[in-house]
């Protein structure tokens, strides 16, 4: 179905170049709707144009030979983008760490790591539903998409939170059951779905979707269980986005000069009777596996996440250095400034600090050749950058100053009226001249103080998952028996009965860091040298 009408014109080593990703998307036709407009090429669209410059990062870094070792991967015998790889190693998930946090530095958000995240989860989730049966069906079925979306160097959405409808009610319950994706035939071909994914990242100029369950499923919302891929212009398909970033706003002497370059379309996805041949569906009405497979993908996901936001944290620390500079001081000489910006540094890397310790401690899937990040370092450090968004925004304004909010539009820059004294009167330190020190201001409330600003928090705190669910895989999978047991050894004071499952303070016995099973290997010794100073 969409093996043969979309492949891109792929170089010898099989990886597209920017370029060759933006033609890629003219190859499809979905329908997509933009301001209340149908957009006849996501490619050629200026309202999306930032968000298809972001993907196209993904695809340049992988030629560059500066970065390729992080943005390559080895999967068996070849060579496959980073983005689209299986984790094999805790070496992999510390270069896959690596690699989010550079792309985001260059496009504050990279996007296509969600891919990663999904594909990882379903590798996981095939080969645990085959063990349940006994079969190979699922492992063959997924390993034959993968070297699909490898061979075509594939951009593909995740569309996994669905409408939802009323909150309190599981999906069966629904009045609508179209505020959830399901099935709602199946035959000799295939499946047919229907429903709704409500926040699907980049869907408008990816080239397919995986279509994966938001929650964990009961016996009764069996119809609800369903993941599978499908092309983007597929029949019954339509995208309602939004525009990505700002783009074109005041042209090329903008104030938007991050954001109007680099942004994130995000899109409601709607189904209308969707066919999914079988080859492309992994797995259909197994509802007793969806938790598994929201579980999976959004440990990944948190992991990937922390790296996203570490990224967009070394912009704010950069142009907040940059904005002391420009206003005549010196952090070093100055402890109202230094304070900050040490606050801001101990954020951005105490939340990637557990990225990396969750990589170190990451195991291999039980089903799968897939690694695993560690669940409680990833979910603390997703928790911790959810949450302290808002304060990197704070520091990065008390070390700026200001004028990032109060200086003058863009336009006054070139009024023959007021440039020149606007010029001489808005210079601060000498050794910075004027449009240089504005600049650095724009490009700071750019990312802390405008429209995309805002978008940046809302996504930061609720994007893989809301704090609360991030609490509760904490508390979940914390060892806190193990740290009870400890204290009673140390108090001499041993509890009877400590393995009745009735007592809940000792019932999360995990193992610890040094327990009797040994810590895992990390499987690649050294990882890819630090590009990102």
């Amino acid at each position: 179905m969409q093996d043969s009408a979309h492949h891109a014109s792929l170089g010898t080593s099989g990886l597209m170049t920017g370029d060759q990703y933006r033609e890629s998307l003219r190859r499809y036709k979905p329908v997509v709707y933009v301001d209340g407009r149908r957009v006849e090429s996501v490619a050629d669209e200026p309202s999306l144009a930032p968000g298809v410059n972001a993907l196209a990062v993904t695809y340049d870094m992988a030629h560059d030979p500066a970065v390729a070792p992080l943005m390559l991967a080895r999967q068996g015998d070849s060579t496959v983008p980073r983005m689209l790889h299986i984790n094999e190693s805790a070496g992999d998930l510390l270069n896959k760490l690596e690699a989010v946090r550079l792309l985001c530095q260059e496009t504050g958000c990279a996007q296509r790591y969600l891919t990663h995240d999904a594909l990882n989860a379903i590798a996981q989730v095939s080969a645990r539903i085959d063990d349940a049966r006994g079969s190979t069906e699922h492992r063959a079925r997924f390993q034959s998409y993968l070297d699909h979306v490898h061979d075509n160097d594939l951009a593909i959405g995740v569309a996994m939170t669905d409408a939802k409808g009323d909150r309190s009610r599981r999906p069966h319950q629904q009045s609508n059951p179209d505020t959830y994706v399901h099935i709602v035939e199946r035959n000799a071909k295939g499946i047919v779905i229907s429903g709704t994914k409500a926040i699907v990242t980049g869907a408008a100029y990816m080239h397919e979707l995986l279509v994966m369950p938001c929650r964990n499923m009961t016996q009764a919302d069996t119809d609800f269980a369903v993941c599978c891929a499908v092309p983007i212009d597929a029949p019954g398909i339509t995208i309602v986005a939004r525009p990505a970033g700002r783009p074109g706003e005041k042209n090329e002497h903008g104030d938007a000069l991050f954001s109007r370059k680099y942004g994130q379309s995000t899109g409601v996805v709607i189904f209308d009777r969707v066919t999914v041949p079988w080859e492309r569906v992994f797995y259909a009405n197994e509802w007793e596996h969806s938790g598994a497979m929201t579980y999976a993908y959004a440990n990944h996901h948190r992991h990937s996440c922390i790296a996203a936001r570490a990224g967009f944290g070394d912009l704010l620390i950069g142009a907040g250095a940059l904005m002391c500079e420009a206003n005549g001081l010196d952090p070093e000489k100055k402890a109202s400034l230094q304070e900050p910006m040490v606050e801001l540094i101990k954020i951005v890397e105490g939340f990637y600090a557990c990225g990396v310790a969750a990589s170190v401690y990451g195991t291999q899937d039980a089903y799968s050749q897939s690694f695993m990040p560690e669940t409680v370092f990833a979910n603390v450090g997703k928790l911790m950058l959810a949450t302290q968004i808002y304060d990197m925004h704070r520091l990065a304004h008390e070390v700026s100053g200001g004028l990032i909010v109060a200086l003058p539009g863009p336009d006054e820059d070139h009024n023959p009226e007021t440039a020149g004294r606007l010029s001489d009167m808005l210079q601060a330190n000498p050794a910075v001249p004027y449009d240089k020190r504005i600049q650095v201001a724009r490009f700071m409330e750019d990312l802390t103080a405008s429209y995309q600003a805002g978008w940046y928090s809302i996504i930061s705190l609720h994007g893989g998952g809301s704090p609360a669910a991030m609490k509760q895989e904490i508390y979940r999978n914390y060892p806190i028996g193990s740290k009870v047991e400890l204290v009673e050894r140390l108090l001499d004071r041993g509890v009877l009965n400590q393995d009745d499952p009735q007592r809940a303070i000792t019932r999360n016995k995990q193992p610890g860091r040094c327990c009797d099973q040994g810590c895992s290997a990390p499987g690649q010794a050294i990882m890819r040298p630090l590009l990102r100073g």
